[in-house]
């Protein structure tokens, strides 16, 4: 029998990770990436004697393969991979790859919003406790190359919906949906129903002795599971009301009870602050009791967490106004849970790629939270159209150092100047991380020049 040929699209962290599992299975591999892979990627394929291309796709040597693993970055629309689902090849994502090649138990986490927080504090409350666990998906190293050795007894999967969309037979055995709120319709044909399905697609094998973990107050979220009616294990999670199973927000305090274990810590005594952290903390706390972790060990995980950077991160104080790092803010919803938790007068920075948003639902928390808009992208026009009336004074601008600047001119000791984009970062920077990066920067240069 020929030896099955396996076909990567994408050579970033995910891809190559494939590729080796593939390799280790003793399937014949090729790697094809249409920009520049990074240097250490270059060097792991050469050195395991992976044949790749790099800044083309060669249709000849993709469209003859048994299976092809494509990157999440990719879209379903690209020819390539329209010429492929024509012929019949399946295309399946690192995630699906890897799955069929562990024994783990796994948890993954989608949603809009909040799904790296909780995919890592559900990670660091199963590792404190002294489960051998891994972490992988979205945040980490590649699940694929995890698999290799096979070695761990859990994964926590962090799934954004383009990962789950090249999912079929991956089996969940604790599922977290947060929140659907629009995002990357760019990618869905503009169809809010689209991307709704492609969350949901994170329950298209539960059993139901499985545990479904979801946000309550997320109305889209209620009505596709009216639609759906899954036979699965629900843990609901409520900011506005008790529940007999799952978790609730009230006075302060997390309250959780699954399978008859009732569990209760006081929000104060975490280290994650804000209603949106709380929905994100509750569904950790549900996993990880889904997972057999003592209340004790819950506690001390929830004591010693340390959130991943560019998430409402602190990035300095200077002359009394605090400025705040939330550059993984892309979307809309991410901005409405920023400037609800904000607690002083707020000069917001925003602006970038726009995918498409609407900013109505920021119009009340605007009213009541910021005093000035600084923007920070190429095209500012829709920004600027909306909350002229709103915000008395905008600023616009190409520079993070200028943006930092004219925030400390524009505050008062005790404001808050909180980058928050609602927009990707394609068009002045490399990556969030990068504009995260370059705004912290900018403050540190502030606080040495003063």
């Amino acid at each position: 029998m020929s030896v099955q040929k396996i076909v990567v699209l994408g050579g970033g962290e995910s891809g190559v990770g494939a590729a080796l599992l593939a390799q280790a299975k003793g399937f014949d591999v090729f790697l094809s990436d249409r920009g520049a892979l990074k240097e250490s990627y270059r060097t792991t394929l050469q050195q395991a004697g992976i044949p790749f291309e790099e800044g083309q796709h060669t249709e000849e040597r993709i469209l003859v393969a048994s299976e092809v693993i494509k990157s999440p970055g990719i879209p379903a629309t690209v020819p390539l991979v329209q010429k492929l689902r024509e012929q019949g090849t399946p295309i399946i994502s690192e995630i699906e790859f890897a799955a069929r090649y562990t024994k783990a138990k796994l948890i993954g986490i989608t949603g809009s919003n909040g799904k790296t927080t909780t995919t890592l504090l559900t990670y660091h409350l199963l590792k404190t406790a002294g489960l051998n666990v891994g972490l992988a998906g979205n945040v980490g190293d590649s699940f694929a190359e995890q698999v290799i050795t096979d070695t761990f007894d859990y994964f926590v999967l962090e799934l954004s919906s383009f990962q789950l969309d090249d999912m079929y037979q991956t089996h969940l055995n604790v599922m977290v949906l947060l929140n659907i709120t629009p995002d990357h319709l760019d990618r869905y044909g503009y169809s809010f129903q689209n991307y709704v399905d492609s969350k949901f697609r994170i329950l298209q094998n539960a059993r139901p002795d499985d545990d479904f973990i979801y946000f309550v107050e997320s109305q889209p979220i209620l009505d596709e599971l009216e639609k759906r009616n899954p036979v699965v294990h629900q843990l609901p999670v409520s900011l506005e009301k008790a529940v007999k199973e799952g978790g609730y927000w009230t006075h302060g305090s997390l309250i959780t009870t699954n399978k008859g274990r009732s569990f209760t810590v006081s929000q104060a005594e975490t280290t994650l602050r804000g209603p949106h952290n709380a929905i994100n903390t509750l569904a950790a706390i549900l996993a990880a009791q889904s997972m057999n972790i003592t209340d004790d060990a819950i506690i001390a995980g929830l004591k010693t967490f340390q959130n991943a950077a560019h998430r409402l991160e602190p990035a300095g104080t200077v002359n009394g106004i605090q400025f705040i790092n939330d550059s993984k803010a892309t979307n809309v919803d991410s901005v409405f849970y920023a400037l609800s938790s904000m607690d002083a007068p707020t000069i917001w920075i925003a602006g970038g790629q726009d995918k498409g948003n609407d900013y109505s639902q920021l119009d009340e928390v605007v009213r009541q939270k910021v005093k000035a808009l600084i923007c920070l992208g190429v095209d500012n026009h829709k920004l600027v159209d909306y909350f002229g009336n709103t915000i008395s004074t905008i600023y616009e601008t190409q520079q993070v150092t200028d943006a930092v600047a004219k925030g400390l001119e524009l505050g008062q000791p005790g404001d808050i100047v909180l980058l928050s984009p609602a927009c990707a970062s394609f068009d002045l920077f490399k990556n969030y991380e990068d504009r995260g990066n370059q705004f912290k920067t900018a403050v540190k240069n502030l606080m040495h020049d003063l």
